[in-house]
């Protein structure tokens, strides 16, 4: 933490670059697997990390180590990102442009690859029921399922209370279920 702080105060004092790549280095691989874990995309991943940083860079002068830690201000502009995202034009389009098929990972058995698409089409399910929560239920979501936070780290990234943080993921859980029992029924 202390680190954070040092590389912060000079990236804003005289633009670092090598405090930007310590500090970028440090949460990379976080980041990167916090994305992963939301889209199952390596590319994409990478490109959603990649723009996180531009941006945290970017607006590094706003950040206030008074309110938050580093990594709680950088995960709630990454749960932010996210959620904007998956309410992009740019996604909902390639989600009715990519077929399912596409999956980038060669596998040699038959079996390990029906596996996983059906992996892929249960993540893909239960994400688009996700990204149907209202933004602020999302955020509470991605950060609980994805990010592996407690409620009561959510609260402090998002700055809100703790109950209220636990009304929306509880309420957002029992739509995810209900949303996945409907599905069930109508496939059989």
């Amino acid at each position: 933490m202390d680190n954070d702080l040092r590389w912060i105060k000079q990236i804003k004092k005289n633009a670092s670059e090598s405090a930007a790549n310590n500090l970028v280095s440090k949460y990379y691989k976080e980041m990167y697997a916090f994305h992963y874990k939301q889209t199952l995309d390596p590319d994409l991943s990478l490109d959603v990390t990649q723009e996180l940083f531009i941006t945290v860079l970017q607006s590094i002068h706003a950040y206030d180590p008074k309110k938050a830690s580093f990594r709680t201000w950088l995960y709630r502009i990454a749960s932010n990102r996210i959620v904007d995202y998956f309410r992009s034009k740019h996604y909902r389009y390639a989600q009715f442009t990519q077929p399912i098929e596409d999956i980038h990972q060669e596998v040699e058995d038959e079996y390990n690859l029906e596996i996983e698409i059906e992996h892929k089409e249960q993540f893909e399910f239960v994400n688009a029921v996700v990204n149907r929560l209202d933004a602020h239920s999302q955020q509470v979501i991605r950060l609980k399922l994805f990010g592996g936070y407690t409620l009561k780290e959510i609260a402090a990234i998002e700055a809100i209370p703790l109950s209220t943080v636990k009304t929306r993921y509880y309420v957002a859980l029992k739509w995810i279920r209900k949303e996945m029992e409907a599905a069930n029924i109508e496939e059989r």
